[in-house]
């Protein structure tokens, strides 16, 4: 499989296709940091830039494209922003996301090639987006007219659309349960037009395999194992960050306080010069360093301490902010394997 990756960041999602031999055609990122991460990792893989500017692109990229990943930016529905939904120029990436996948598929269907598999990625805020951006992604995917409107007034967790364009799943998935030591909340969104091809089938499972189940949230003191070791990441297990006995996660209260807990909160870009990421240490508090935190998103460690201005290694808070924003890779690696799976049976049943 080949694919495209929309807003890029880091690229947490050719991290998590690595293992299944998926190759990245081309990338599409503007800020520096990222574009540098990616450089670094990817040189022979194509920056495309702007996203907006789809058109200008080369149609080999999307007659190449099996699949097109994204996660557009968050700021416009997350409960931290001023939440302006299509208001605000990246909140309307989404629509622009939406856009390119149907200008994907045109020259696809215009070169005989099946539809594309798209992925997308964003924070449960969108559910509750007083602009209604989910319905209108729904929309602009599924081929109607204009916006869906949620049955009940409010977008669930999970659920399905059939289209005349195409069939849609999502899923609110939460990055704790899939190996990681992070609440992690993301709603992801599967959509395509391929014969036989089921987005439900990639995002829900038979309730005995489900990763959903509450886990227990009683406070513990134990040795934290390292999540390199359960992700299989690591590229650099010497530089394993030991954590002491009894070191905590600590939890930010609805007080504002922090209280202990068996798994960190969900990493914040935007509050990376403070101390919004914390574990507890006798005697000692302290912030999650970089190395810590490409950990609790599933990265491999010092991924993102790449050479940077004239440096041979990056500043932490250019790292803080770039995993903020990202994926957790083990969440794409489980769609990943998903849709490889589904790909399998189809391709059997010819």
């Amino acid at each position: 499989m080949k694919y495209i990756s929309l807003c890029s960041g880091i690229e947490a999602a050719s991290v998590a296709f690595e293992s299944l031999g998926w190759e990245p055609i081309a990338f599409s990122e503007i800020e520096p940091f990222p574009c540098a991460v990616l450089n670094h990792h990817y040189p022979k893989v194509p920056n495309l830039g702007d996203m907006t500017k789809f058109k200008e692109w080369s149609d080999d990229f999307f007659a190449n494209a099996d699949v097109i990943v994204g996660g557009p930016p968050c700021q416009a529905f997350s409960v931290a922003g001023l939440r302006n939904g299509l208001n605000d120029e990246r909140g309307n990436l989404t629509l622009a996301y939406a856009e390119l996948i149907n200008h994907a598929d045109s020259i696809r269907t215009r070169l005989s090639l099946p539809p594309t598999i798209c992925i997308y990625e964003n924070v449960p805020g969108i559910f509750s987006d007083k602009t209604n951006a989910f319905g209108c992604l729904l929309g602009a995917l599924a081929g109607e007219n204009g916006a869906l409107i949620s049955p009940g007034g409010k977008w669930t967790d999970a659920g399905c659309v059939s289209g005349p364009q195409r069939a849609i799943a999502w899923r609110l998935l939460d990055a704790q349960y899939f190996g990681v030591a992070q609440r992690r909340r993301r709603v992801f969104l599967i959509a395509s037009a391929r014969d036989g091809f089921d987005p439900f089938e990639i995002l829900f499972e038979r309730q005995s395999l489900r990763r959903d189940n509450a886990p227990s949230r009683e406070q513990r003191e134990e040795v934290t194992g390292t999540i390199t070791a359960r992700t299989g990441n690591s590229r650099n297990n010497h530089e394993e960050c030991v954590i002491q006995p009894k070191t905590l996660c600590f939890d930010r209260q609805s007080s504002g306080e922090y209280g202990e807990a068996p798994v960190a909160s969900t990493m914040s870009a935007r509050d990376y010069k403070s101390a919004s990421d914390l574990v507890a240490q006798p005697m000692a508090i302290r912030r999650l360093t970089p190395i810590e935190c490409e950990r609790l998103q599933g990265f491999p460690d010092n991924y993102t301490n790449i050479p940077w201005r004239k440096s041979s290694e990056s500043p932490d808070g250019p790292r803080y902010k770039a995993l903020g924003n990202s994926m957790a890779v083990p969440c794409m690696q489980w769609i990943s394997q998903q849709i490889k799976s589904v790909e399998e049976v189809l391709q059997w049943n010819k």
